[in-house]
C-alpha cells in the first residue's frame, strides 16, 4: 500500500542522515557540540512536520489522505492494538540493554532524564497542536487527530535508542525507526489518523529528543563541568578587620 512505502522510505533517510553525522564527528568536525542542531541533522524531521502542517491547506494532500483511508477501508477489515504497546518498544530496548550490560552513551539515570525531557517537550507540542488544530479523526471518533501522539511517542523513543547506541551499531537505529514507523502505519490502518498526522508526529518526536540532548549537553553538562572556585581576601581599613569572599559556581 502506498502509505506503507511512503513511511518506510523515510526511515533509511533519517538513519543515513544521522549516520553521516557520526562520520563527520569521527572526522573531528569543527562543531564543538556533538548534539548541536544543523540542517543535516534536522532536515528529515522538519520536512515531516512541514508535510503535516501543509496538509491542512493543501487540496492535494487532502485527496491523498482520503485515498489512503479508502484503500484501508477496502482492503483491511480488522483493527490492531499493537500500536498501543509498540510505541514504547524502542525505549524498552534501551533499558533492556542496561540490564544486559550493554553500555549506551549515558548512564541509566541520565537516560531517564533525557527521555523525560523529550517526552515533556513532545507532550507540550502535541497537545497544544491537537487542541488548537481540532482536526477530526478519520473514524469520526474525535477532533484530536493532528498530530499523532502515538507516533510522536514512538519516534521519541526511537531517537533515544539511536542516540544512545549509534556508536555500537547502526542496526539499533534501523530497528528503532522500523518499530516507530510500524506504529504510524497501524494508526492509519486502525483508521485513527491521516497520513499527514503520522508525518507530523514522527517529525515532532524526533525533534523533541534531539532538543533534549541539546539541552543536556549545553546546560546540564556545562553546569556539571563548570569549575567551582572560592577566593577569600582579608581586608583592613583602619577601623574594621575582616574577610572578603568571592565564590564562582
Amino acid at each position: 500500500m502506498r502509505f506503507y512505502f511512503l513511511i518506510i522510505f523515510l526511515l533509511p533517510l533519517q538513519v543515513l542522515a544521522n549516520y553521516s553525522v557520526i562520520d563527520s564527528l569521527n572526522a573531528k568536525s569543527n562543531d564543538k557540540y556533538e548534539y548541536g542542531l544543523n540542517i543535516k541533522k534536522t532536515i528529515i524531521p522538519v520536512s515531516l512536520v512541514f508535510v503535516g502542517v501543509i496538509g491542512f491547506e493543501s487540496n492535494g494532500f487532502e485527496i491523498f489522505n482520503e485515498e489512503i483511508q479508502e484503500e484501508v477501508a477496502e482492503n483491511i477489515d480488522r483493527r490492531f492494538t499493537i500500536d498501543d504497546f509498540m510505541q514504547y518498544a524502542p525505549a524498552g530496548v534501551v533499558y533492556a540493554n542496561n540490564l544486559l550490560g550493554v553500555k549506551g552513551k549515558h548512564s541509566f539515570s541520565n537516560q531517564l532524564l533525557l527521555q523525560g525531557t523529550s517526552l515533556f517537550i513532545m507532550g507540550a507540542v502535541v497537545n497544544t497542536l491537537k487542541y488548537t488544530a481540532k482536526e477530526e479523526r478519520p473514524d469520526h471518533s474525535g477532533f484530536t487527530s493532528f498530530p499523532s501522539g502515538h507516533t510522536a511517542m514512538a519516534f521519541v523513543n526511537a531517537e533515544l535508542l539511536w542516540q544512545e547506541y549509534k556508536d555500537v551499531s547502526v542496526w539499533y537505529g534501523i530497528a528503532g525507526y522500523s518499530m516507530a514507523a510500524s506504529v504510524g502505519i497501524f494508526r492509519v490502518v486502525n483508521n485513527k489518523h491521516w497520513v499527514t498526522d503520522i508525518a507530523a508526529g514522527a517529525g515532532i518526536g524526533i525533534l523533541s529528543t534531539k532538543i533534549s540532548y541539546l539541552i543536556y549537553e549545553r546546560i546540564l553538562t556545562r553546569k556539571k563541568n563548570r569549575k567551582q572556585t572560592a577566593l577569600m581576601i582579608p581586608f583592613y581599613n583602619t577601623k574594621q578587620l575582616g574577610l572578603s569572599c568571592s565564590i564562582t559556581f
